[in-house]
């Protein structure tokens, strides 16, 4: 009613009427029926004597009469110092502008043994001292920028008639953010990446609120133990295979129990499969290499082989080294990419693990005759060595290389035999022996089914384990062994967890040996994650809830602008 009034002088005489009349205040009942106050207020203590608009906006006139107490004695006084006017921006009257001008006094204290000489009216249910905006305003501000951030906020606020300038909002959150003052007893920590690979920031969530309690601008363990020394009251800590953060435990909250995380620790050991299938298609490929040379020559050629693959990893292993010398000494990624002259992706893989990772092997491709040789070797095997029987026969596997290309591995099958390489005929498809090709499963894709129980197997995947299962006996060890290890860590019983690394040890596999050698340094927080019900799972999921805001900021936002959106809002 009053956004139809027109925006000039005329009616001002009249608008405290219409004002008082038309914001009649419905407060809660007190004996069966509803109290209505015949007259607007700000709020308690706030007395309305006039409203005029013009100019856009409405301004009214309001003064304060709260009793005079002075804030820091209690005692009361009737000794004016001086009087002047608040001007407060209030609530809006349909979309437009209101400004609140509140009258206030300044008070002598009469109490002379007070510290305080003056105080002013106080009403800070309704605004606070040097505020410029009432309580509800700044609440409303602060709620909508809680959730959609600075720039959406201030173009929402001005739509509904409450200009405000970004800064001006965030500075609002930012002021009111704070974490619960209620004893914490569980926490996750994690770090996250302000750039990846580079700097990382730390996350700590309590478990049992589910909800974050505070946000680290580094990944330190100076930091997170500082943090810790300051919340005694910590009994549990969840975190990753993260060292530093083992470390921080140890030294901020030495009495809590530390908890590994479960899909951390499934994750290392389908790494750890992963790495020992690579070693296993690498031997595989070679026993199937028909034709071998003499043995005094593939003797000689198997240990060249070797010392240079020792030579190889020497040198890594020394860069390595250096890698995590630059990087405790304080460098980053940037200047240890100078130092050493790696690449970028080496170096921040390298800081971020504990042992020298092992080299992947690269899946051949479909045009590399090399991905199908167990199915030509079995071919040989059988009689079948003309070039253009084979090549029709690997075709129908998928091979979409040329001739000339398998040509080049069967000649070296062909000059590695006594006998002579036997003349080109003419393909006849008649007389191929029928072979059953083994699927060929890339290492990565072979861990992951290693690590997948039978029930989650789809048809496909099923008839691809058995038959990594029969080619690779190796497999279906470890495919036990993950089993087992999942059912440990689903059945919270720790005793079953000594039988399990005895018998991993036992299988002489390197993968799977190194595999128990990391857990074995980490091992009270591996069987607290056995028994405990604790994870980090809420942890990752405020990580992906805080990268989702750090993008919609365009990476613009500090810690204490994701510290405020990342904690509970406070109203």
């Amino acid at each position: 009613m009053l956004g139809a009034l027109p925006l000039n002088g005329s009616v001002a005489v009249s608008v405290l009427a219409i004002w008082r009349g038309c914001f009649r205040r419905i407060s809660a009942p007190t004996s069966g029926r509803m109290e209505i106050k015949p007259r607007w207020e700000p709020g308690p203590g706030i007395l309305v004597t006039n409203a005029t608009i013009g100019q856009g906006r409405w301004t009214v006139q309001a003064k304060a009469t709260v009793e005079a107490k002075c804030p820091s004695c209690g005692a009361g006084s009737t000794r004016r110092h001086s009087a002047y006017v608040r001007r407060l921006q209030d609530l809006p009257v349909q979309a437009t502008p209101v400004e609140l001008h509140v009258g206030v006094t300044r008070w002598r204290c009469c109490n002379k043994l007070c510290p305080r000489q003056t105080f002013v009216d106080r009403t800070d249910h309704v605004f606070l001292p040097h505020a410029r905006q009432t309580c509800r305003v700044a609440e409303l501000a602060r709620s909508i920028g809680y959730v959609a951030g600075g720039r959406p906020t201030e173009r929402l606020m001005r739509r509904l008639g409450l200009p405000q300038g970004d800064d001006r909002i965030l500075r609002n959150l930012k002021r009111h953010a704070a974490s619960s003052n209620k004893p914490l007893r569980v926490v996750g920590i994690d770090d996250w990446s302000w750039l990846k690979g580079s700097r990382f920031g730390t996350i700590i969530v309590d478990l049992e609120r589910r909800e974050v309690v505070d946000v680290l601008h580094d990944r330190s363990a100076t930091s997170v133990a500082a943090w810790l020394e300051r919340h005694p009251t910590i009994e549990i800590v969840s975190r990753d295979r993260c060292g530093l953060y083992a470390q921080a435990a140890r030294q901020g909250a030495a009495s809590a129990r530390q908890v590994a995380d479960r899909f951390h620790l499934i994750q290392n050991l389908r790494l750890a499969i992963e790495q020992q299938l690579s070693y296993n298609y690498r031997s595989v490929g070679s026993a199937h290499t028909l034709g071998a040379p003499p043995q005094d020559e593939r003797s000689a050629l198997r240990e060249h082989r070797q010392m240079v693959r020792i030579g190889r990893r020497s040198v890594r292993l020394e860069q390595f080294r250096k890698v995590k010398a630059l990087h405790q000494s304080g460098l980053n990624l940037s200047r240890i990419v100078d130092e050493t002259g790696l690449g970028w992706r080496t170096v921040a893989t390298w800081v971020t693990v504990d042992v020298l990772p092992e080299r992947r092997l690269m899946d051949p491709r479909s045009t590399n005759p090399a991905r199908f040789q167990d199915f030509l070797a079995r071919l040989w095997d059988a009689g079948c060595k003309n070039g253009r029987k084979l090549l029709i026969e690997v075709r129908k596997q998928g091979y979409t290389g040329s001739f000339s290309h398998l040509e080049r591995l069967l000649s070296k099958w062909r000059h590695t035999t006594s006998t002579p390489a036997a003349p080109v005929e003419k393909p006849d498809t008649h007389h191929v022996p029928a072979v059953t090709a083994i699927p060929s499963v890339p290492p990565i894709a072979a861990s992951i089914l290693c690590m997948k129980p039978r029930a989650q197997l789809t048809q496909r995947e099923a008839a691809k384990v058995d038959s990594l299962k029969e080619s690779l006996p190796n497999f279906a060890v470890m495919r036990r062994l993950a089993m087992r290890f999942r059912g440990i860590l689903r059945g919270h019983d720790a005793t079953k967890l000594d039988g399990w690394l005895k018998d991993a040890r036992e299988t002489g596999l390197y993968g799977i040996r190194r595999f128990v050698h990391i857990l074995q340094r980490d091992i009270d927080a591996v069987r607290n994650a056995v028994s405990e019900t604790w994870s980090n799972g809420q942890t990752e999921g405020q990580i992906n809830r805080l990268k989702t805001l750090k993008r919609s900021m365009y990476g613009r936002a500090g810690t204490e602008l994701l510290r405020a959106r990342m904690l509970p809002l406070r109203v």
